[in-house]
């Protein structure tokens, strides 16, 4: 993974491309030269791109299909190069991480369910029975379907998962901040006023004059969340109205990975060195207590892993992450999670992220 991503590149699809051409070199050089014209190359762009728009984003696709037309020596077809949806994404990286652990081919109670917590979006997945795959709601027009099939090491799996966009992190925040309508918003650090920008718009971001406040801050990111049962017409929901997939035994063990463990690490409850963590959600909402009785010129010394920028939004950033579990997810403050960046296979540590599931389901697919 590289940063910026190719949404940094609005206006300059071929500076977009470009960018690849590191990770393209890579992945060419770890093919046999004979083998290469019969290996496949996929490029899945996620949401930061899908939140740019249909002209913006094609154009940018277009360029790196041209780049790996002209550059590369892998087997490319025209729809390897896509702006994957919320649930291929969310069930991308549910393979990886059952792969890692060794669990696909066993029954799909034997699987543990995935959290992916990006910037844009947030994706929730785990396997279900057949009968509540077969009983969930129809999507509505131009909606996802909420169960995705997906047949892995000699098995079907029926998944159940949803991807919510504009409520990553960082897109999160400018959610809590429309709530408090550019007036002051108690989840901003004591001492900071400035602007918050995202997706090309900019939000005022006043702290209150008394602070920030845990408890009427959960209260403005359960508004901005939604949590809201006239919103839900199916039989149980998760919040913006949407089905939560029964609950059923692949939801048991529970995998949280991307910010939640950045977070985590920068908050200083999770060894940033360790590649899996175990935590509960009470555990972030401990670290919001703390964050958010902070003033901003304190930020530093309480918090050295946290980088300036996030620094007034870290009481925002943990009180959200607690919220989405609790009130979003419906798990107990109680519950183990267990935090991932890397899962250990054999004696190597991988990146616990979808581009990996991605290439399995190639491979698997009967």
């Amino acid at each position: 993974m590289l940063k910026p991503g190719l949404s940094a590149y609005p206006t300059d699809p071929r500076q977009a491309a470009n960018s690849l051409v590191s990770l393209l070199d890579k992945a060419e050089a770890s093919v046999p030269r004979e083998l290469r014209p019969k290996t496949h190359v996929r490029v899945g762009a996620t949401a930061g791109l899908r939140t740019l728009g249909h002209d913006a984003s094609e154009n940018i696709l277009q360029a790196v299909r041209e780049l790996l037309r002209d550059r590369s020596m892998l087997k490319t077809e025209a729809n390897a190069v896509t702006v994957l949806d919320g649930t291929q994404e969310g069930s991308y990286q549910w393979v990886t991480i059952n792969y890692l652990l060794r669990n696909l081919g066993k029954p799909y109670s034997d699987t543990v369910g995935v959290v992916d917590l990006g910037g844009g979006s947030v994706q929730m997945a785990y396997a279900i029975s057949e009968e509540d795959a077969a009983s969930a709601p129809k999507p509505l027009e131009g909606e996802d379907s909420y169960v995705r099939e997906m047949y892995l090491k000699g098995r079907k799996y029926f998944l159940y998962v949803h991807s919510y966009l504009h409520y990553g992190l960082l897109a999160a925040r400018a959610e809590i901040l429309k709530v408090s309508e550019d007036s002051e918003n108690p989840c901003i650090v004591a001492g900071y006023d400035g602007m918050y920008k995202y997706g090309g718009k900019e939000f005022k971001a006043p702290a209150s004059q008394s602070g920030a406040s845990l408890d009427e801050c959960r209260r403005i990111t359960i508004n901005a969340l939604k949590v809201n049962d006239t919103l839900c017409t199916h039989m149980k929901c998760t919040f913006g109205g949407v089905w939560n997939g029964g609950r059923g035994g692949g939801q048991k063990n529970m995998f949280v990975a991307s910010f939640f463990f950045d977070r985590a690490a920068e908050a200083g409850f999770v060894d940033p060195k360790q590649p899996v963590a175990t935590v509960r959600p009470m555990d972030f909402e401990k670290a919001a207590k703390k964050a958010c009785s902070m003033k901003l010129e304190e930020g530093k010394s309480t918090f050295p892993l946290v980088e300036e920028e996030n620094l007034p939004y870290l009481c925002m950033d943990l009180v959200y992450q607690y919220t989405l579990l609790i009130d979003g997810f419906g798990l107990e403050p109680s519950q183990t999670i267990t935090l991932v960046k890397k899962v250990k296979y054999g004696d190597q540590a991988v990146e616990a992220a979808w581009p990996l599931g991605s290439a399995i389901e190639a491979v698997s697919s009967p």
